[in-house]
């Protein structure tokens, strides 16, 4: 009989999260057995293999989606076509970094032939730039194949900053799943009360009104009640009072680890250009997460759901 894994064996193993393992088996690429003597999912040594290879093409940056064509063909034409077409992805992206290089070097050699110290030349020199600015696609500058325009449709195109924004959550009352839960099942019975709370509701007009985060290896769900809210309303759950803030948030893939931490990775960098900063105090401000799947239309037309993450920051002290 072949060798069952449980998930935390595989989250240890592979470093990969229990919501993870749900996404790629969600999605059809991987599939769990359930054993008469454990309650919750296992995997053979047959989905370990799979998930090997998702792993590695995850690595390679192919989607999900391509994953999926992957696995849904016998042969090894699709692989060729999606891995082909990564490939010149990334000779387009060598080819405009190339091309920002000629641009980078004819600018220096310009401002090398002038004297930063006289106020007159590096007037002239913003002159020259913004009549070249001006000049049509293909007129050349000094020689070089890449003009003003074309130095700015290349750095839009190699452009690497997250589509960051700023929110500011307000001060609220919350009800919480309570301890983590490690096993990723117990935490999704923990909104069956809201739909018998949001008949009766009066206010919480902001969004989103819920939030995911991953604490001591397990999941908590919070949710926005209202100031009057009693545990009896919430499901029995316990109210707290959260105070809100600055987040910075951006959009990531729900349930892929490694897409998220990658986004939580350029939400950092991206504040250290800004006025903001982490704030890493202790309490209820914590990385948080929210998916936004209102309804099947958004996965149908992107392949995956989206999933909000919350980065909690402040006004950077100077």
């Amino acid at each position: 009989m072949n060798e069952l894994f449980k998930i935390r064996d595989i989250s240890t193993r592979y470093e990969i999260s229990a919501r993870t393992l749900r996404y790629y088996e969600d999605m059809g690429l991987i599939n769990s057995i359930r054993s008469d003597d454990y309650a919750y999912r296992m995997y053979d040594e047959t989905s370990i293999k799979r998930l090997e290879q998702i792993l590695i093409l995850r690595k390679l940056n192919i989607s999900i989606k391509d994953i999926q064509r992957i696995f849904d063909t016998s042969g090894s034409e699709v692989v060729l076509e999606v891995l082909g077409k990564k490939v010149d992805d990334i000779d387009d992206e060598v080819s405009l970094l190339h091309e920002l290089k000629d641009v980078v070097l004819e600018f220096i050699h310009q401002i090398e032939k002038s004297d930063f110290g006289n106020d007159s030349e590096v007037k002239l020199l913003y002159e020259k730039a913004r009549e070249i600015e001006n000049q049509l696609v293909n007129v050349d500058y000094k020689g070089n194949p890449a003009n003003m325009n074309r130095l700015v449709e290349v750095t839009e195109k190699l452009k690497k900053a997250p589509e960051v924004r700023i929110v500011q959550l307000p001060k609220c009352k919350m009800a919480t799943s309570g301890t983590p839960d490690h096993t990723f099942s117990t935490v999704w019975d923990f909104p069956n009360w809201w739909e018998d709370y949001d008949k009766k509701r009066h206010g919480v007009h902001y969004a989103p009104l819920d939030f995911l985060f991953g604490e001591d290896g397990g999941l908590v769900w919070w949710m926005m009640v209202e100031d009057g809210a009693t545990n009896e309303d919430c499901g029995g759950y316990d109210i707290f009072d959260f105070e809100g803030g600055l987040y910075a948030v951006h959009t990531s893939v729900d349930e892929d680890m490694e897409s998220q931490n990658i986004v939580n990775q350029k939400i950092i960098k991206w504040l250290e250009n800004t006025g903001f900063e982490l704030d890493e105090r202790h309490g209820n401000r914590t990385y948080m997460g929210h998916m936004v799947n209102p309804s099947s239309e958004i996965k149908q037309g992107l392949g995956y759901n989206q999933y909000e993450i919350f980065v909690p920051i402040k006004l950077r002290v100077k």
